[in-house]
C-alpha cells in the first residue's frame, strides 16, 4: 500500500473540494431561472386564491402555464402607491411583492405598496395586497383581497414557513381563513381598526373579529400584527378611493 504524504492528501482534497464546489455552483446557476419561475407561479396562484379564481387548475395538463393564463385573464391591472395614497410610476407591483421583506425594511415614506386588481363581471373589482410578518418560528405571509368599497374583505390567503403543526400551522386552512370574508377594516366612524384575531372566539356579530386557533395564540397574534402593519400604510389610498 502506498503511503501518501500529508501535502499530497491535502492537495488532493483541496482540488476535489474545488471541483465539487464548481459543479454545484454551475448546477445552482442553471436551476436558478426555474426556481425563480416556480416562486413566481406560486405567488400568482396565491393572488388568484385570495379571490377564489382557481377553477380548473387541478385538471390542467400544464399547471404552470394554466396558472399564468388564469392570472393574465383575471388580474386586469397592478400598480404601486405610496403611504400618501399617491400612484408611483415606474415600479412593478409583482417585483415588489416578490421582494416584500426588503421593501418593508425601507422607511415608510420611501416604500412602494403594491396592489393587484381582480376583475369579475359579477363581483366587481377586488383589490389584492400582499402581507408579510413574523410568526412564532418563522415568517408568515399572504394576500388580502378587498372589495371595491375599500373596506370589506372578500378573501384571504395565509401561509407559513415553520409554525407548529396542528396549532399555528392551521392559519393556512379554510377553517381559519374563510371567516375573514366580510370583515371590515374601518369602523363606523371611518377609523382604521384592521381585523383582530380573538382568543376564545369573536362575538358572532363582530365586524372586525375572527376566532383564534386554539393552542395557536402566539401565531394568531403575530398574524393580527401582520395585518395591522401591512394594511395600515394603505389607509390613505383606501380613503381617497372612498371619497
Amino acid at each position: 500500500m502506498k503511503n501518501f504524504s500529508n501535502l499530497y492528501i491535502f492537495s488532493f482534497a483541496s482540488v476535489l473540494v474545488i471541483i465539487v464546489a464548481t459543479l454545484l455552483s454551475f448546477v445552482a446557476e442553471q436551476l436558478k431561472p426555474l426556481q425563480e419561475r416556480n416562486v413566481e407561479i406560486e405567488k400568482k396562484l396565491d393572488i388568484l386564491r385570495s379571490v377564489d379564481m382557481t377553477a380548473g387548475i387541478e385538471e390542467a395538463e400544464n399547471r404552470s402555464t394554466f396558472i399564468e393564463e388564469l392570472f393574465a385573464n383575471n388580474i386586469s391591472e397592478s400598480f404601486v402607491v405610496n403611504s400618501k395614497g399617491e400612484l408611483i410610476d415606474g415600479r412593478d407591483a409583482f417585483a415588489i411583492a416578490k421582494e416584500l421583506k426588503a421593501e418593508m425594511q425601507m422607511p415608510l415614506e420611501e416604500r412602494g405598496l403594491p396592489i393587484f386588481v381582480a376583475s369579475d363581471p359579477e363581483a366587481g373589482n377586488r383589490y389584492i395586497v400582499p402581507v408579510l410578518g413574523k410568526g412564532l418560528w418563522g415568517p408568515i405571509w399572504g394576500y388580502i383581497a378587498i372589495n371595491d368599497d375599500y373596506n370589506t374583505l372578500s378573501g384571504t390567503v395565509f401561509a407559513h414557513a415553520a409554525e407548529t403543526p396542528g396549532l399555528g400551522s392551521e392559519i393556512n386552512t379554510d377553517k381559519f381563513m374563510d371567516p375573514f370574508k366580510g370583515k371590515k377594516l374601518f369602523d363606523e366612524s371611518g377609523n382604521f381598526v384592521s381585523v383582530t384575531v380573538v382568543k376564545g372566539g369573536a362575538e358572532p356579530n363582530d365586524p372586525h373579529g375572527v376566532d383564534a386557533i386554539s393552542g395557536g395564540t402566539i401565531t394568531c397574534k403575530a398574524l393580527e400584527k401582520m395585518l395591522w402593519d401591512c394594511l395600515n400604510p394603505y389607509v390613505n389610498y383606501f380613503k381617497k378611493q372612498m371619497n
